[in-house]
């Protein structure tokens, strides 16, 4: 179904465009000579009425496809809509297991820094102009 809309569309793009430049501007289209077998009042009520089929046909093939690509979507709620609260772990699960103390690694990381580390050294004192620091 998806298939035979795009070339539905496609070709009604394609007879659109044609059409749009078979029209009179202007400035001169590609019918610019007033001989020939399209002149006059009549070629442009001709072509008005086809641009106009051919862009009614546009508009309801563009809505068609994108009906159709949204059919295959089920986007989730954000609002958890009952039961458990997602952050509670269900009962029975494994659970992240705790540092010495209980405390977690970040509370480690906070407190003491990692274990063996040396505190590092100060920086050399700079040897020219400084940019004050904002504090």
């Amino acid at each position: 179904m998806l298939t035979v809309v795009i070339v539905i569309h496609l070709m009604l793009v394609l007879a659109m465009i044609g059409v749009v430049l078979l029209q009179k501007s202007e400035g001169g289209g590609l019918i610019s000579s007033t001989s020939g077998f399209m002149t006059g009042r009549g070629t442009g009520n001709v072509l008005t009425r086809t641009t106009a089929l051919l862009a009614v046909g546009f508009f309801i093939t563009s809505l068609a496809l994108s009906w159709l690509a949204g059919l295959g979507r089920h986007p989730a709620s954000l609002i958890n809509s009952g039961g458990a609260p997602v952050s509670q772990p269900a009962p029975g699960a494994p659970q992240a297991p705790l540092s010495e103390g209980g405390h977690g690694i970040l509370d480690q990381l906070r407190s003491k820094g990692p274990a063996g580390a040396t505190p590092p050294a100060p920086s050399p004192a700079p040897s020219g102009p400084q940019v004050p620091q904002s504090q």
